[in-house]
């Protein structure tokens, strides 16, 4: 059931994407600065989108869009931070995979992204998220629950954040590694990932990034949906 604060958000994510949609000028603009400013665009893109995610599966698992630790505003900083940090490993692999695969005889692969669609680039693209999510997922997706702990460890504040100690190695000692290996590895990443980043890899350049950013909503949506059965 729908409540005072569902109708509000929603309310303010339609303010904020209709002129996107009803001005051409305002998506102009926003495509000249994605081109111009492309790892500022990232750090947004992930910050907003992300942080969405993470507040739409605690609305569903505890019925509230925040709550006191959650900290909105930190996560957002992180996820920015994290987000340029994929916007830099997309540019890596999308580039360093083809030419692996030139080097293996496949001399297609090295255009294949951007061109037309076809099986070729649709197995390049997939080669591109499989090496991707095998080789940095496990260590981004570390990196993001150790510094959840943090903020949940610091009272959820940006002030918290920065001032309270970061243990390291006792978050990392804390860590449910049975967990993060069954669940975070072994399923989302092949499940859910592998398919995901590959249709990333079949969109535009420009497009990719802003996907991705998306699919940070969709995971936050599927944790949480999985969460209540566990």
């Amino acid at each position: 059931m729908m409540k005072r604060q569902d109708i509000l958000v929603v309310v303010c994510a339609l303010a904020v994407l209709a002129p996107f949609f009803v001005f051409d000028g305002v998506y102009a603009a926003y495509k000249a600065f994605n081109a111009g400013h492309g790892m500022v665009m990232s750090f947004v893109k992930f910050a907003v989108l992300s942080t969405f995610g993470e507040c739409i599966g605690l609305r569903i698992t505890a019925g509230v869009w925040s709550r006191p630790g959650f900290g909105i505003v930190p996560r957002a900083l992180v996820w920015g931070v994290l987000g340029m940090g994929i916007s830099m490993a997309m540019t890596i692999f999308s580039t360093g995979v083809p030419t692996f695969l030139v080097s293996l005889g496949e001399d297609g692969a090295a255009g294949a992204l951007a061109g037309a669609l076809s099986w070729e680039k649709v197995w390049v693209a997939f080669a591109v998220s499989v090496a991707m999510n095998t080789i940095f997922a496990p260590v981004f997706m570390t990196l993001h629950k150790i510094t959840d702990t943090h903020i949940v460890g610091s009272g959820g504040t940006l002030r918290g954040f920065f001032t309270t100690p970061f243990r390291m190695g006792d978050i990392i000692s804390g860590l449910d590694w049975r967990r993060q290996w069954s669940f975070v590895f072994a399923r989302t990443i092949p499940l859910f990932w592998f398919p995901a980043h590959t249709i990333t890899f079949l969109l535009p350049g420009d497009l990719r990034v802003l996907f991705a950013a998306l699919l940070g909503v969709v995971l936050g949506v599927l944790l949480a949906l999985a969460a209540p059965k566990k």
